[in-house]
């Protein structure tokens, strides 16, 4: 059994977006704010360069679900936080 969840946004998600269109990093960065929970969101790039991504989120499968419809995503990286406080691989 594992331990009581001692970190309130468990995965640490980031990724870069290569966009169909010019991007708009604020619209993005808006966007996930207010449709994900989550905290220390960050996202940074565009106009024309890829967008970096990186939110703390218990469900990192809805930001790389929302982040596709953007454009192709690569360099994905999740890494669970809890795990890793506890001295384990994230």
């Amino acid at each position: 059994m594992l331990p009581e969840q001692s970190i309130e946004f468990r995965y640490d998600t980031q990724l870069l977006i290569d966009g169909y269109e010019d991007l708009d990093e604020d619209e993005v960065f808006d966007y996930i704010a207010e449709n994900f929970k989550g905290d220390s969101l960050l996202a940074v790039g565009g106009d024309g360069d890829p967008i970096k991504i990186h939110y703390h989120t218990n469900e990192p499968w809805l930001v790389l679900a929302y982040c596709r419809t953007l454009g192709e995503i690569y360099d994905i990286v999740v890494e669970d936080m809890d795990r890793q406080a506890r001295g384990l691989q994230g």
